[in-house]
């Protein structure tokens, strides 16, 4: 055969192979388009139950009552938000993930909160975080430390190089605002006694005021308002990045090089990172259908970038930091897997085993 043959064949292969490429390529194409059509017929008129593990009123319920509108704008079915509190966000969670897997349940879930109670094994759970089909993130709250303004500390250096031990506040044990404190603690080497036990954080920040404690971890978003009236001065936050609103205060891992085990100051604060980034997430049960979860994702990914939403929200002050199903799945797994000395240690803080004081009497 001769080359000039051998170049027509091949010319003809290719333009036979493009074609049918492009067949292929157009019926996978209209294939997804009409698996979609259908996914959409389906949700149109249904109702979606969305579990919310909290009671009515607080940050969750109001993120859900915020979102349900336009989730049900996107997918044409009737979102309803159901409260199912108890067992500190455990019970709604463990109906969650024993829900039939038709595409018409989610959750809001407390990312942070299911990672340490599997990490601790916490009596009562019925649900593994790896195998949760995650929709998407609706925010995470920044962790940031708080001085009272009459404790007479004003930086975390203060905190760092104190010859006295300091009294820091805390809530319930295992509790966010406790295990932060503890972290904290544990990473630097702080010369402080946790002080646990307080009801809420509003009266941990009256015990500031009274002088009892120096200071406390919480959200960044319920630090904003006794910032913002002079009692109380934040001095360092979480993260790797610093925070938009909060660029002249340092993050945690810029201090990293000032304790007296780096690496694994670095360690500690990494997994403790992973934690807060799982964040408000929305889940569904295991073993959704793909189609049916990529519709809700997409719906869900709508509904967060809608102007409406985002008037709604400026409005009310709630922050919006959105990422998709499989970025939140991907931070869960992260989240769950540590260096066993670091997992012993998450552990022992989640369980309340370090040392720490009492507030009751």
């Amino acid at each position: 055969m001769s080359k000039k043959h051998v170049i027509e064949i091949t010319a003809v292969v290719l333009v036979v192979g493009a074609l049918i490429m492009g067949g292929r390529a157009n019926r996978s194409s209209n294939l997804f388009a009409g698996t979609q059509d259908e996914v959409a017929a389906f949700y149109n008129g249904k109702i979606i139950k969305w579990i919310i593990p909290y009671s009515p009123g607080g940050g969750y319920d109001e993120y859900a009552r915020l979102i349900a509108p336009l989730l049900s704008k996107h997918t044409g079915a009737r979102v309803n938000v159901f409260n199912m509190p108890g067992a500190g966000g455990m019970r709604g969670v463990n109906e969650l993930f024993t829900s039939p897997d038709n595409g018409l349940i989610l959750g809001m879930i407390n990312g942070s909160a299911l990672v340490t109670n599997e990490l601790a094994g916490i009596e009562g759970i019925m649900y593994e975080l790896d195998e949760f089909e995650y929709i998407g993130r609706i925010v995470a709250d920044s962790r940031v430390f708080v001085l009272a303004n009459t404790s007479g500390l004003s930086t975390f250096d203060d905190i760092l190089n104190s010859p006295r031990p300091l009294k820091m506040g805390a809530t319930g044990l295992g509790g966010s605002t406790y295990v932060d404190a503890v972290v904290s603690k544990e990473a630097f080497g702080l010369n402080v006694q946790i002080v646990h036990g307080f009801d809420s954080s509003s009266i941990v920040r009256q015990a500031m005021l009274r002088g009892n404690i120096i200071g406390t971890w919480g959200s960044y978003g319920s630090a904003e308002e006794s910032v913002d009236t002079g009692a109380e001065t934040i001095v360092l936050q979480s993260g790797k990045q610093r925070h938009p609103d909060l660029q002249h205060i340092p993050t945690v891992f810029e201090y990293a090089h000032k304790a007296a085990e780096p690496d694994r100051a670095r360690a500690i604060l990494t997994a403790w990172s992973a934690l807060i980034e799982v964040g408000r997430s929305i889940a569904a049960p295991p073993g959704t259908p793909v189609e049916k979860l990529e519709f809700l994702r997409q719906a869900f990914r709508k509904s967060m970038h809608d102007p409406e939403l985002l008037t709604m929200v400026e409005k009310t002050g709630r922050p919006l930091d959105y990422l998709d199903g499989d970025e939140i799945a991907r931070i869960t797994h992260e989240a769950t897997v540590m260096p066993p000395h670091i997992r012993e240690l998450f552990v022992r803080i989640i369980r309340g085993e370090l040392q720490s004081l009492s507030s009751s009497p």
